[in-house]
This record gives structure tokens, sequence and C-alpha cells, in this order.
């Protein structure tokens, strides 16, 4: 089980907005916490992990949550 510190909810956000949202979060957040990022965009769902991993945070799982949903989950290094 991941300790959650802190959701950012872009549900009902299109591109680029979720996306940025999450970038400038995990600048206010210190090493070790974990984002939970709420999105119900699909290019969302593909870009923030893949955002997330070129800044260098670990992406901890995407889950997709019924049918248009996903959950993500980062560990800010």
């Amino acid at each position: 089980m991941v300790d959650i510190t802190e959701t950012l909810d872009c549900t009902g956000e299109v591109c680029p907005y979720p996306d940025v949202k999450s970038k400038r979060k995990v600048k206010k957040m210190n090493s070790g916490e974990v984002l939970e990022i709420l999105v119900d965009y699909p290019l969302s769902a593909e870009r923030i992990p893949e955002t997330m991993e070129s800044l260098g945070h670990e992406v901890i799982s995407v889950e997709k949550k019924g049918t248009s949903a996903w959950t993500i989950l980062v560990k800010i290094k």
C-alpha cells in the first residue's frame, strides 16, 4: 500500500492542462512524497507518465478505472 501525499484531480480537462498542472505540482513537492494524478483524457494517461519519468520521478502505477478514467501514482525523486 502506498501512502499518497497529495492528489491532483485533472478530470474533465484535456491536454495540455493536466500535463502542465502535474509538472507544476511535482516542483512543489519533496523527495519521497507520492502524487496521485486523476485524469479522464486518454492522451494525458499516456503523456503524464512519460513526462514524470523524463523529469526523473518514479511512476509507481497507471491504473485504469472504469471506461475512461485513470489514476497515476508518481513518487517524487
